[in-house]
């Protein structure tokens, strides 16, 4: 089973060729600036982008008959289940006039079914397209929504797709049922969530994205509400510039002027550098906590505590994580990196085997 999977990025789209779980091929295709800077929005960027990709693979003698499945990075849909999604008509409606940002991860569904689409025209061949475990998976407990006022709801953006490839990972590894398991997956990149998987699904998490749970490189994560108002009311800043202050200047880039984590690594660990030790050991700290406030939800009972992201790299960090959390559950398994490339074909793959269902978007 050949699967085509495609990601696109704001200014590249990386593509990738798997013959059922096996990579042929990962390949980011950069866009020029004056090429994009074209497009009023990202939405009419596709056909431009669709092009590219299929005159890369032409390039590879690969020819378009012999794709069997094309799934695309799932975008800013509404709240949904976790799982495969196959693109439909509905999908593609709300992605194009109702989507809940204008970001280029919106382009995955279209990308997947417009090539889909040529290969029916061209080769009278059906293949179907579809999205897996897009950023909305929203799988919460009605009581992990409550935020403490009723005019804010907490809402579920996280690293769905690498958590949840991860945990079934794990599951078949063990010869288990992810469906029947109590899991922590802590996903450690740019953004850091933290997901407590009850039974397949992920029922308490942070949002990773606007300004919940630990910092990261990049991120404040959770403020001081208070001090927070302060900082809103000081005329330092406006609303955008809050924005950005929460993500994309905080974290790493905030106390230490960079959001590579690596190098926060270096200068902590090798140069004895004691500001960077002491944030790089704050973070560690901030994960750790957010890891142990989400065990009793289900009495302590983990069946384990996974680590992913590029952080998990890091042996310090994972070795300081562990020492304070396995007394939450001695089974601690790291699965270091982020590969969305293989986590969108092991979706497929999956679900054409019967192991993962494939849904309905409606």
């Amino acid at each position: 089973m050949k699967i085509l999977s495609i990601n696109p990025g704001s200014t590249s789209t990386k593509i990738a060729l798997f013959e059922d779980l096996h990579s042929i091929f990962v390949k980011t295709l950069k866009h020029k600036s004056k090429d994009i800077e074209k497009f009023s929005n990202i939405m009419d960027q596709y056909e431009f982008r669709k092009e590219i990709i299929i005159e890369f693979l032409l390039e590879q003698n690969i020819a378009l008959k012999d794709i069997d499945a094309v799934v695309g990075r799932g975008g800013l849909l509404k709240p949904i289940e976790g799982g495969v999604y196959e693109v439909n008509e509905t999908m593609l409606n709300d992605i194009k006039f109702n989507a809940r940002a204008d970001h280029a991860s919106n382009l995955g569904a279209i990308l997947a079914h417009e090539i889909a689409d040529k290969i029916m025209q061209e080769h009278n061949k059906k293949v179907p397209s579809y999205i897996v475990d897009p950023v909305v998976v929203d799988e919460l407990s009605d009581m992990a929504r409550f935020s403490g006022h009723p005019e804010i709801e907490r809402v579920s953006i996280f690293h769905a797709l690498n958590q949840k490839a991860v945990a079934r990972r794990y599951a078949r590894e063990n010869k288990l049922d992810y469906n029947k398991l109590n899991l922590i997956v802590a996903h450690l990149g740019g953004g850091i969530s933290v997901g407590l998987h009850h039974q397949g699904r992920v029922i308490d998490v942070n949002n990773a994205l606007n300004g919940d749970g630990p910092f990261s490189p990049e991120r404040t994560g959770g403020l001081p509400a208070a001090a927070l108002v302060d900082v809103c009311f000081s005329g330092k800043y406006n609303k955008s510039q809050m924005k950005k202050f929460i993500t994309g200047k905080g974290g790493f880039v905030a106390y230490l002027g960079t959001n590579d984590a690596y190098e926060v690594e270096i200068r902590a660990l090798q140069e004895n550098d004691a500001k960077a030790k002491k944030v790089f050991d704050a973070l560690i700290y901030q994960i750790i906590k957010e890891i142990g406030s989400v065990a009793p939800i289900v009495c302590g009972k983990i069946d384990a505590i996974i680590l992913t992201g590029g952080i998990a790299r890091a042996k310090y960090v994972c070795e300081e994580i562990e020492k304070h959390t396995k007394f939450i559950s001695p089974n601690i398994k790291v699965y270091p990196g982020e590969d969305e490339m293989e986590a969108l074909a092991e979706g497929i793959y999956y679900a054409s085997k019967g192991e993962i269902p494939i849904l309905e978007y409606k």
